[in-house]
């Protein structure tokens, strides 16, 4: 049996079906039973539970062999870092009481790194955190997503522009989240490895001129990137309602990306390239 966090998110309700396709017993997870009727309907046994509540944890980890385990994004946190280390507390505690052999959990790049990398400071801690369970842990260190530019869409459909924080000729390795839950079912199925990790990112790295040229190939027409100013992190992100602290994270990130930080690793990790190019997943997602 292996039970699937989040089933019903982007890498999850992915990880989910391929490992029902083959031919799997999985347990799919979420805080609502009601978004989980697709994979209901495949074959998956559905369980709610909140990943703030330790004793549903322990009872939807129950039986399983493997379990992937996530940390949801939270815009209003004040104190980002310090909830997801409890967050994984509660996921470590939970596994650890149902006897889980294996967890995979979705980490980042960059999260080799304790600090200067904004919001990956979470999952770097969960990493360690989980590690301490004695469970073999498969960290599978995502690259930047794909699917992040799609917040710029509006702006690049009207106005032919590709705002960025990020310098527009700076390659960064990218990788769409379908690769993320592929890779995911992969893992488990491969069973525990001792402490493993996994870098994964997508067929080669691009920058956001790259991207710029993909959405111009896409919508027929020319697309600039502009970039944005460091300064105007806070404030943008602030404006859609995110916390102050939360938007100092983005900053902190932003610089990690202008400093080098957010980068592989490299050395004992497995480097992982998926399939979906940049094009391919922005073509999928922008019709």
């Amino acid at each position: 049996m292996f039970v699937i966090l989040g089933a019903n998110g982007n890498t999850g309700s992915v990880a989910a079906r391929a490992l029902l396709a083959a031919g799997r017993r999985v347990r799919a997870v979420a805080r609502d039973e009601s978004k989980l009727a697709e994979l209901a309907a495949l074959g998956a046994e559905v369980a709610t539970a909140d990943i703030e509540d330790g004793d549903a944890l322990t009872r939807a980890f129950e039986g399983a062999t493997g379990a992937y385990v996530l940390s949801p994004p939270s815009p209003s946190a004040v104190d980002f870092v310090a909830e997801r280390r409890r967050t994984f507390a509660l996921i470590a505690g939970a596994a650890k009481r149902a006897k889980v052999r294996h967890l995979v959990q979705l980490s980042s790049i960059g999260a080799h790194h304790p600090d200067g990398t904004g919001p990956i400071r979470t999952v770097a801690a969960g990493e360690q955190i989980l590690k301490e369970s004695g469970i073999p842990v498969s960290a599978v260190r995502a690259a930047y997503f794909i699917e992040n530019w799609l917040a710029v869409l509006p702006a690049v459909k009207s106005d032919g522009v590709l705002p960025s924080f990020i310098a527009k000729d700076q390659r960064v390795e990218m990788v769409a989240t379908p690769d993320i839950g592929r890779v995911v079912a992969q893992t488990l199925l491969d069973g525990p490895r001792g402490q493993r990790v996994i870098e994964l990112a997508g067929p080669e790295a691009a920058s956001p001129t790259d991207v710029a040229a993909a959405f111009g190939r896409i919508l027929g027409r020319s697309v600039q990137v502009v970039e944005a100013p460091i300064d105007a992190v806070v404030p943008t992100f602030t404006s859609f309602g995110v916390s102050p602290h939360i938007a100092g994270l983005y900053r902190e990130m932003y610089e990690g990306f202008a400093k080098g930080r957010l980068a592989f690793e490299g050395g004992r990790a497995e480097l992982v390239r998926g399939t979906d190019s940049v094009e391919e997943r922005l073509r999928a997602l922008s019709a």
